[in-house]
């Protein structure tokens, strides 16, 4: 681990003139950089960008450093081929605003856009699920995105897909891609 303190600016840097050349994910599974520190970023449970204290108000730049986070066990990094900084995310780093339900030829999909442009379609490799909070009973659906991490459901998705919602054998779910997905 290096003494230089990670900071913003320098992974910003090593994005604007490496990975926005290319409009696909960048690799980051392939990438290993040594730890570097963390930074003083998060995302809040509603898909907001948090650092030192004031909201990250440019999209481009979030949807930016979206496309390198890394999840190892319970934490979560931004990585480039340099450096792997930690930061901290409330619940998961992905929160989703637009569903569109399309009909193709082999049935339904669920098209699923986040607030950092991620357009995900539910199936078996994007599986949906309903957790319920044992408290409040109140449930929060989460769709996987990649690399182990998910994404929320905004409130209003999650009542679209509801209202979509059929019942098979007692239990109200959705169909996308082939795939039944139990949603309450």
């Amino acid at each position: 681990m290096s003494d230089k303190k990670p900071d913003l600016k320098s992974i910003q840097k090593v994005l604007s003139s490496d990975l926005k050349k290319s409009p696909s994910l960048p690799p980051v599974h392939l990438w290993k950089p040594e730890f570097s520190g963390d930074l003083d970023i998060q995302i809040t449970r509603d898909g907001h960008w948090i650092h030192e204290g004031g909201e990250i108000k440019r999209p481009a730049m979030v949807t930016l450093f979206s496309t390198i986070l890394w999840r190892e066990g319970d934490r979560y990094f931004l990585v480039t081929p340099v450096e792997k900084v930690g930061i901290q995310v409330e619940d998961v780093p992905f929160f989703f605003t637009g569903l569109e339900v399309r009909q193709v030829e082999q049935g339904q999909e669920l098209v699923f856009t986040s607030s950092t442009d991620d357009v995900v379609i539910a199936s078996a490799e994007h599986p949906l699920r309903v957790a319920t909070d044992p408290d409040t009973g109140e449930p929060s659906p989460y769709l996987m995105v990649r690399y182990g991490m998910e994404g929320r459901l905004s409130r209003n998705v999650f009542y679209q897909l509801a209202a979509l919602a059929e019942e098979r054998d007692g239990v109200f779910g959705v169909e996308s891609c082939g795939e039944w997905f139990k949603i309450g």
